[in-house]
């Protein structure tokens, strides 16, 4: 591909020598990556700092799950050159892949590296300042290429970690570029997932986030019938001392087996899911060729409650899908409303160039997109506030995030149900799970009680 290019400003070097830092964008899977970047690269004999900070070489990780990320993805890329004018830049991650000649034709942009060779930019930087590389690097996913046999120590300024257990995605939903921006679905191996748990756990971390494009198909393919059940089994064999999320999952997958997991190892797996559900309406839902219908939604999640009835969803909705009409938004805010989905993530459908969704003739209207993403939101919050309220006087494990705003000493954490809580200073000093009495529910945050 051959990409539009001014030519670069004349560059000096840091006297001790080329610092670089690695802004991130989007997911969790785009997180691990970035660590995964940030730490061979200082194993270079780069100096890596955070990635607001100005640096000799800035690599933006870019996001494309909508075209308002694009647009955010774009704006990141200008404001760092901006402030940074003499920086080499590199733009990569899923936008990068997906639509490489308009990364690399914002004036200041020295080199796009698609996901396919995303972790090869480490060693990439040195023929960058030299003048040696084309100015767009993306390629094709070779399926018979595997995942990288590669750990992390840590997450800059996090105290949660994430851990990637597999990526890329064979579903090709109507309305989702992400299939062609991450390729098809690849496991990481079971041994591998489980010594970078170790290690997240001995450096420190008391909270793991298994992660992936589509994390529900861990395993299909590989020979075998080893699944994500089977993956968190071999994790859960690991010493105690640490507790583990599920991030994003179709509910589709979420299996009998599953449950039982869940409810087996109550004190090991958070109770909260996040849920990929999209629509509340089984004729949408087929639209956008999702694998489960209004039926099924209803019976994975009316599962999950009687197993773990202290269980608190979030979910992916997307709101404005060509043909939605009023009835068919409301069969999923009723959807919202009837599962206590207390953080759903709305989206209104934004049209991708490329997939089966933008050609359908009966697009929504822009106005009522906005209108009905706003309900969405609305309905969200009457739940969140409702299930809130509803854990006054309970006792939960909550793990210290950092200092509340406010300038009271006060510090926040995350309980394992994901809700936000506000904590007194007298355990801002915690670095472990602790159990915790909820006094109130208050501008969307549970309060703790202080114990004196």
């Amino acid at each position: 591909m051959n990409a539009l290019l001014v030519a670069p400003p004349v560059r000096q070097e840091s006297r001790s020598g080329p610092s670089v830092s690695v802004a991130t964008m989007g997911c969790k899977v785009n997180a691990f990556e970035s660590a995964l970047i940030g730490e061979k690269i200082a194993g270079l004999g780069f100096a890596v700092s955070p990635g607001a900070t100005p640096a000799d070489i800035r690599i933006v990780n870019t996001c494309t799950v909508t075209s308002e990320a694009d647009r955010q993805a774009r704006q990141m890329v200008r404001r760092i050159i901006r402030e940074n004018p003499s920086a080499w830049v590199v733009v990569t991650g899923c936008y990068a892949q997906t639509d490489p000649e308009a990364c690399a034709r914002i004036p200041g942009v020295d080199l796009v590296v698609g996901n396919a060779r995303k972790l090869d930019i480490p060693v990439l930087l040195g023929p960058l300042m030299r003048g040696g590389l084309p100015p767009v690097m993306v390629d094709d996913f070779d399926p018979d290429i595997g995942l990288p046999d590669r750990l992390i120590s840590g997450l800059e300024g996090r105290t949660r970690a994430f851990v990637q257990v597999q990526q890329g995605c064979d579903r090709g939903c109507t309305f989702c570029i992400i299939h062609t921006a991450r390729g098809p679905n690849r496991s990481f191996s079971a041994a591998m997932v489980r010594r970078q748990v170790e290690r997240l756990v001995l450096n420190g971390y008391r909270e793991v986030v298994l992660c992936g494009v589509d994390i529900g198909s861990y395993g299909e393919d590989q020979p075998g019938s080893f699944g994500l059940e089977d993956l968190l089994e071999h994790v859960l064999d690991l010493p105690r001392g640490f507790r583990l999320r599920l991030s994003s999952i179709d509910p589709a997958h979420v299996t009998d087996r599953l449950i039982s997991l869940m409810a087996a190892n109550r004190d090991r797996i958070c109770p909260h899911l996040h849920l990929s559900l999209q629509s509340g309406s089984s004729l949408i839902l087929k639209r956008m060729k999702r694998r489960a219908t209004r039926e099924i939604l209803l019976d994975r999640i009316g599962a999950l409650r009687t197993a773990l009835p202290d269980l608190v969803l979030s979910a992916d909705i997307l709101v404005g899908f060509p043909t939605e009409t009023e009835a068919h938004f409301a069969e999923t805010l009723d959807l919202v409303e009837r599962l206590d989905i207390a953080f759903p993530h709305v989206f209104a459908y934004s049209k991708r160039s490329g997939t089966p969704a933008a050609r359908i003739p009966r697009q929504v209207d822009g106005a009522e997109k906005k209108e009905r993403a706003s309900r969405m939101r609305a309905a969200g919050i009457r739940v969140r506030d409702r299930v809130g309220a509803g854990l006054e006087g309970r006792t939960l494990p909550v793990l210290v995030e950092g200092s509340a705003a406010g300038g009271d000493d006060a510090v926040t954490g995350r309980a394992d149900n994901y809700f936000g809580v506000r904590l007194p200073p007298s355990h801002a000093r915690s670095e472990d799970w602790q159990e915790v009495e909820i006094a109130g529910f208050e501008d969307g945050m549970l309060v703790a009680r202080d114990a004196g």
